[in-house]
Parts: C-alpha cells; sequence; structure tokens
C-alpha cells in the first residue's frame, strides 16, 4: 500500500472535522463525559479496528482519548487510515 501525499492527507481531512495531519500520522482528540463512557468508545473501537485489521495508537486519561492513525507497512498515511477514521466517526455519531 502506498502512502498519501500531504496534499489528498489535507483534501480527506476536509471530509473530517476534528482531525489533523501531524508527525506523519492523522489524529484526534475525544473527550467524553466520565472514564466509563470514554472506555465503551475504546471498546467499539476495537472491535472495528480488528474487524479492519487496522490498529490505532491511542492514549486514554481519565476522559480522554487521543487517536493517531498511521499506515506502519507503509511508513505513512494511507486510504486504510481514513476508512478507519471515517468508522471511528461513525462509531461517536448520535445515532450509533
Amino acid at each position: 500500500m502506498k502512502p498519501l501525499t500531504e496534499s489528498e492527507i489535507k483534501d480527506y481531512l476536509k471530509n473530517l472535522p476534528g482531525w489533523e495531519y501531524r508527525e506523519g500520522a492523522i489524529h484526534t482528540t475525544l473527550e467524553f463525559e466520565n472514564f466509563k463512557e470514554a472506555f465503551s468508545v475504546m471498546t467499539r473501537i476495537s472491535y472495528e479496528a480488528e474487524a479492519q485489521n487496522h490498529h490505532p495508537d491511542w492514549t486514554n486519561s481519565f476522559n480522554q482519548l487521543q487517536i493517531s492513525l498511521t499506515t506502519h507497512d507503509a511508513d505513512g498515511v494511507t486510504d486504510k487510515d481514513f476508512k478507519l477514521a471515517r468508522s471511528i466517526e461513525e462509531i461517536l455519531a448520535p445515532n450509533s
């Protein structure tokens, strides 16, 4: 899989509010009401990540979740990262 160019990444990010490109990955920070809600979302994301066989780099501190996506095998951001990011956004959607 070939990494996307910086221009392609910026175009893709136009459709992903709250995500940014830096340090070779796309990133977002999410804040929840409490730890239980944050961990619940992490669990839902983990099932989707496993289904896609593409796993985020992430950290959780109380009610905050920081997610970074990059395709390590391609040494950059690829379509796989954006596919997972869109899935994450669907999980976060109010009607999920």
